[in-house]
């Protein structure tokens, strides 16, 4: 019997630990077709990720992912090909609906202090500066499914903090190891609205 999952938009809610990295564009897989890596001198943009999704969030779960700045022509897109989770029917509704690439891990979290995800990374943090005020989110990710790609758009509103974090990688991710992010930011709350609705 299959793991049935929320139909989209999904009403996110929940916090997250997010920092910026820059990667020699050549250690990257293939983007999504009809776009291309946003590169900096050479380096592309990578940001990885712990999210806890809280109540009232249609699911309860934690994650972990890298994404990729990547353009469609002049616009920007976020692409994320390495995400995994701790919830199969995230999983399942990420890859049906959105072709997101989503697989099964395990995770240790203490909320707003470390996050590890087995086998993958783990981070420590310490909140440096708050950012005042709810700060408006919106973007595209795109995935490939096939030989075309898929659009979806995301929007909300978040909480944020600078931080000082300490990163391990291991795994698919190893290529983050030993890197120094350029910038951290904590999500102490957000709400996102993920697909279409």
């Amino acid at each position: 019997m299959g793991v049935s999952y929320p139909p989209e938009p999904w009403d996110l809610h929940g916090q997250a630990v997010a920092s910026v990295f820059l990667v020699p564009v050549r250690s990257l897989p293939a983007p999504p077709p009809g776009t291309r890596v946003v590169s900096v001198a050479g380096r592309a943009v990578v940001t990885a990720a712990f999210f806890r999704y809280e109540e009232p969030s249609p699911l309860v779960y934690d994650e972990v992912m890298a994404t990729v700045l990547v353009r469609r022509g002049v616009r920007p897109r976020v692409w994320i090909p390495w995400i995994w989770v701790d919830s199969e029917a995230s999983r399942d509704g990420g890859r049906a609906l959105w072709a997101i690439p989503k697989d099964l891990a395990r995770f240790d979290v203490e909320p707003g202090r470390r996050h590890r995800g087995d086998g993958l990374a783990s981070v420590e943090v310490a909140r440096t500066v708050g950012l005042p005020g709810r700060w408006p989110l919106s973007f595209r990710v795109v995935q490939r499914r096939g030989g075309r790609s898929v659009v979806t758009s995301v929007r909300g509103r978040l909480r944020a903090q600078l931080l000082r974090t300490s990163w391990t990688f291991s795994g698919p991710l190893s290529l983050l190891a030993g890197r120094r992010p350029v910038v951290s930011v904590r999500a102490s709350r957000f709400r996102l609205l993920f697909g279409r609705g």
